[in-house]
């Protein structure tokens, strides 16, 4: 009898939704064409024929190449993330010296009529849907929402009334503290460094060389404005088992009350950064070998959550990761540094709680060097709620990094010159480079820094060139891991001097 009244309920209550589901909060739609580098705009939503549901936006966006004096579509689709768009129409807004133009709105196929600027009042869109074709495509997306939004809720509702009794829960879904422990913290009497001299900058410390305890260090020293990127930094390193011969290591931190400073003591490196150590040295294969390995090892220990005698390591994700983030020790080998702009990944109660430091460029949740970024957070469309996309950034990096390294080795120019060490990008956009070139170089164009084309007759020239495109792939799921590149590397160690 009961389980009739829940049916006559749960009937009643299927029907009452469908009527009503008109009235609720309906996703927008956007004009949709794409050039076939830009498919990734296909996961924003649902395409029929020229129209997208968006999926994760209320916001239309339109990306134009001016060719010849007259705008191409490059891009008509939903955004990728929901951004920050109060125009009720597609403003144009021309860029890079008038070569490229973008709009963004947020009514349906809003981006389907472009308002151009009085600077581009010429330029005219050669693009438009009919009346019948945009009827059509809405009257069809609309109900088939209905009709899927229907079941799903009459689905719920069915399951967790009719659920057995629940399983034990898993180790992620267990309400309880966060299962994320910190390791004593370990203060240092100041009293007992002594600094020498000061031997770097960088965007928030300066680093210095000291002594303690009769050993060589690198002291950082964060003024008292920057407490909050000194305690993110020494939250990662005072993690559980955060001990690896690829991070460097933490001795302690400390504070100096008369200045106001805050101090973290590490491992000193012999070498300096690897930014400083490719300007000074030319490498053979086998050596770069090893400061790649060494650095993916590092990464890989990093993003690795690990559980050993009840105690939790979470994963990490660095976040700036770049060639002076890095140092090389005595040995020839790469250490891992800089953690105060990283996200410690930690699972509490069943979902991701982010430990996250975040500065913003223009609105995005931007964060690191420049020309490191990976495409999709250059362009803002990173979604933070997945945990996988900021370890995947750091791959992208990591693939810049070991061009970086391979770009300085003799062995890999045998009869030339070997380049100079440049930063990534720095032969193509320059010195300092900009957000907006990047977006265009990187997101749009899909560019990645050159590959000599002399590799292609080396033995490993084939596996190196496809090591470095699988890490800095334009599709962050399609980036390998760092355990991966890891596994690759250890595979060429077989390949001598070429």
């Amino acid at each position: 009898m009961i389980l009739k009244r829940w049916q006559l309920i749960l009937a009643v209550e299927y029907i009452f939704i469908c009527i009503s589901s008109h009235s609720f909060p309906q996703k927008r739609r956007c004009a949709f064409q794409v050039t076939p580098q830009n498919n990734k705009y296909t996961t924003a939503g649902n395409v029929s024929e020229s129209v997208q549901l968006c999926e994760n936006t209320q916001c239309c966006v339109g990306y134009f190449l001016i060719i010849n004096g007259q705008p191409e579509v490059d891009v008509l689709a939903c955004d990728i993330v929901e951004k920050s768009c109060p125009d009720a129409i597609c403003r144009a807004q021309t860029r890079f010296n008038g070569l490229f133009t973008k709009c963004v709105c947020n009514t349906d196929l809003c981006n389907s009529n472009i308002t151009w600027t009085t600077q581009s009042d010429e330029l005219r869109l050669h693009y438009s849907y009919s009346v019948d074709e945009i009827a059509k495509t809405t009257v069809v997306i609309l109900i088939g929402f209905l009709l899927v939004l229907c079941f799903m809720i009459f689905a719920a509702k069915w399951r967790r009334l009719f659920k057995k009794k629940k399983s034990p829960p898993s180790l992620d879904s267990v309400s309880a503290p966060c299962s994320c422990q910190t390791s004593k913290t370990s203060e240092i009497d100041i009293a007992n460094i002594e600094l020498q001299q000061i031997v770097g900058h960088g965007h928030f410390a300066t680093v210095w060389q000291g002594k303690y305890q009769g050993s060589m260090v690198a002291v950082k020293v964060f003024p008292a404005g920057w407490k909050h990127i000194f305690t993110a930094e020494k939250e990662v390193y005072e993690l559980p088992l955060m001990k690896h011969a690829g991070i460097v290591d933490f001795l302690g931190t400390g504070w100096k009350p008369d200045g106001g400073s805050w101090l973290i003591v590490l491992q000193f490196a012999e070498n300096g950064s690897l930014n400083s150590f490719l300007c000074k040295h030319t490498i053979s294969w086998m050596w770069s070998l090893k400061l790649c390995q060494s650095l993916s090892q590092g990464l890989s220990y990093l993003h690795s959550e690990l559980h050993r005698h009840d105690v939790h390591k979470p994963p990490v994700a660095h976040r700036d990761f770049s060639s002076a983030n890095v140092i090389v020790k005595a040995d020839g080998t790469c250490a891992i540094c800089d953690f105060g702009c990283s996200t410690i990944l930690r699972s509490c109660a069943g979902s991701h709680r982010w430990q996250s430091h975040t500065t913003n460029i223009e609105g995005r949740a931007q964060l690191g060097t420049l020309r490191y970024m990976s495409p999709e957070i250059l362009e803002g469309s990173v979604n933070l709620s997945n945990t996988r996309c900021l370890l995947q950034g750091d791959i992208y990096a990591l693939g810049l990094l070991l061009w970086e390294i391979w770009m300085r080795c003799s062995d890999l120019f045998e009869g030339g010159t070997v380049p100079p060490h440049l930063l990534p990008y720095e032969s193509e956009l320059g010195a300092n480079v900009t957000l907006e070139s990047l977006i265009l170089y990187v997101f749009h164009m899909d560019k990645r820094p050159a590959i000599p084309k002399q590799w292609e007759l080396l033995p490993q020239g084939s596996v190196l060139q496809q090591l470095l495109t699988d890490c800095w792939d334009c599709d962050p799921e399609a980036r390998l891991t760092a355990q991966c590149v890891v596994n690759r590397l250890d595979s060429l160690q077989s390949c001598q001097s070429p």
